[in-house]
């Protein structure tokens, strides 16, 4: 059997009805909508999170935490990442944004100590991590925060 051979289960899958196609269908006229009210109306419903008046739970839930909306967050960029430049070149934000490491200008790259870094290279980050420092450091490079 083939991805292409495979089919649904035989009367698991009904043809859907087609709703408002006259009275003689037996879904016409108010279409299983019932009769007047605000669901019987073309965009009628209620929006999300109404509760048909009673206090809505996101209203009656208690609300904890701050999100600083001025918060600053770098790109995060490890530094197994940093192997495919060649050796004792100068890595900055804008060749990590050249390589693809980077995606778009943010608040600036921050440096992390993930996996292993075999050259030297001189890296010009705005932020570092204690461990990705001595990593490019013991494999004789430097690193330059701005």
């Amino acid at each position: 059997m083939k991805l292409n051979e495979l089919k649904p289960a035989k009367g698991s899958r009904g043809s859907t009805r087609r709703l408002g196609r006259g009275v003689g269908s037996g879904r016409g006229m108010t279409a299983g909508r019932g009769t007047k009210g605000h669901n019987s109306r073309s965009g009628g419903g209620v929006r999300p999170g109404y509760e048909g008046g009673q206090m809505p739970i996101h209203r009656r839930l208690p609300k904890r935490g701050f999100t600083n909306i001025f918060s600053k967050k770098p790109a995060a960029v490890n530094v197994r990442d940093l192997n495919r430049f060649a050796a004792g070149s100068t890595v900055d934000e804008a060749a990590m944004l050249r390589e693809g490491l980077v995606k778009k200008r943010q608040n600036g790259v921050k440096l992390l100590g993930h996996g292993e870094i075999d050259r030297s290279l001189t890296v010009i980050v705005h932020q570092t991590s204690r461990r990705a420092k001595e990593k490019i450091e013991a494999a004789g490079g430097s690193i330059e925060v701005v």
